[in-house]
């Protein structure tokens, strides 16, 4: 048997072996945000996430989640595949980078249980997660050291920026833990500059209703039309805030392979995926964080896109699409195509308008000959 301080070494040198770009311990104590968020449920922000408030009391108590639980072995991943590649270049929408190549649950869970047999041989009894378990992961992630808590509610690494997963291991071994580091945002504000709906409402507080990662993703319904205009030609998720992040000039690419964009994903046009059917959706889709919103939930985000980009050449998908059986996707068909008319209209009557300015000869031009 190794001592905490030997154990933690090891742990930390073999997570580096498997891939994860840093590994922390912090001590399996109640989180210090708790109270916060729970107020941030008794207000509503979470929204349509049932599953959040299911596990609210887990959230607030390790020994909940794990009995007997001394530390949280918190690891990050690095998933950024640097920046020549933006998906909506080649004509499709845009697409949040965590979800450009393979689902991390596939990626990091193998991983995490290399870890968990290593410390089961160091006679440890663990569970691990990677946002798939009743945990506030980024108090532990902060109190590891991993990084600080942005304005954004994002957690910031030095080294990494805002471009990287988060795991957690909880475990009944006592660990050294590792010191928090500074927070380093000072004045800046850019995050929440950049937010497109306003769903950061203030340093640190998230109104998870208004941002485009929540409606694109997580709710299951209809778009509010109030936010479609603001979603622009994003299809899944959004990055905004964490590309605004000054931290970001650090990032280096990504070790693992498997984030990296698939071709057939990040540029298919957005017309072209109204033409996925049930299969061909999760064909597409395999092994991708994409297949959350299932088929209806995609396409409903690909009409609104096509509601804010399109053209009179994507009316023909459209209309085909507003025929769909599901419901959802063909209310926002049809909200797309009056958008796209509304356009053609407006640019007709402005071109229009312009002719008979052009064809109107001034006194002046006329004095003079012209």
């Amino acid at each position: 048997m190794n001592s905490p301080a030997e154990l933690r070494k090891l742990i930390q040198r073999r997570a580096g072996e498997l891939g994860f770009d840093d590994c922390r311990i912090a001590s399996a104590k109640k989180p210090r945000h708790y109270s916060e968020f729970r107020d941030w449920l008794d207000a509503g922000k979470d929204g349509e996430m049932d599953w959040i408030s299911r596990g609210a009391e887990k959230r607030g108590d390790p020994q909940q989640v794990l009995g007997g639980v001394r530390s949280v072995i918190v690891l990050a991943m690095n998933y950024w595949q640097g920046a020549s590649l933006g998906p909506n270049e080649t004509g499709g929408g845009r697409i949040a980078r965590y979800a450009w190549g393979m689902d991390y649950h596939e990626v990091l869970e193998p991983k995490l249980r290399e870890l968990d047999r290593l410390l089961q041989a160091q006679g440890g009894k663990q569970r691990f997660y990677t946002d798939t378990g009743p945990v506030l992961e980024r108090d532990f992630a902060a109190d590891a050291g991993i990084g600080w808590h942005g304005k954004s509610t994002m957690l910031l690494n030095r080294e990494l920026g805002t471009w990287f997963f988060l795991a957690e291991i909880f475990t009944t071994l006592e660990l050294p833990p590792d010191p928090p580091q500074v927070a380093r945002c000072g004045s800046c504000t850019r995050c929440i500059e950049a937010c497109p709906t306003g769903a950061i409402t203030a340093p640190h507080q998230l109104d998870a209703r208004r941002c485009i990662s929540y409606l694109t993703i997580e709710l299951k319904g209809s778009i509010p039309e109030q936010f479609r205009s603001l979603i622009g030609d994003r299809i899944f998720g959004c990055d905004d805030c964490l590309e605004a992040c000054p931290w970001n000039r650090f990032a280096k690419v990504a070790r693992e392979t498997a984030f990296a964009a698939r071709p057939n994903i990040t540029q298919t046009k957005l017309r072209d995926l109204l033409l996925l059917d049930e299969a061909s959706f999760r064909e597409l889709f395999r092994d991708s964080p994409i297949q959350r919103t299932k088929r209806r939930g995609f396409l409903r985000n690909v009409c609104v896109a096509l509601g804010n980009v399109g053209t009179r050449e994507d009316l023909h998908a459209l209309r085909t699409a507003a025929q769909d059986r599901e419901p959802l996707v063909a209310e926002h068909a049809l909200w797309a195509i009056e958008q796209i008319e509304k356009r053609s209209r407006s640019l007709a009557a402005k071109t229009q308008s312009r002719f008979h300015t052009d064809r109107v000869v001034s006194p002046e031009r006329f004095a003079n000959g012209s």
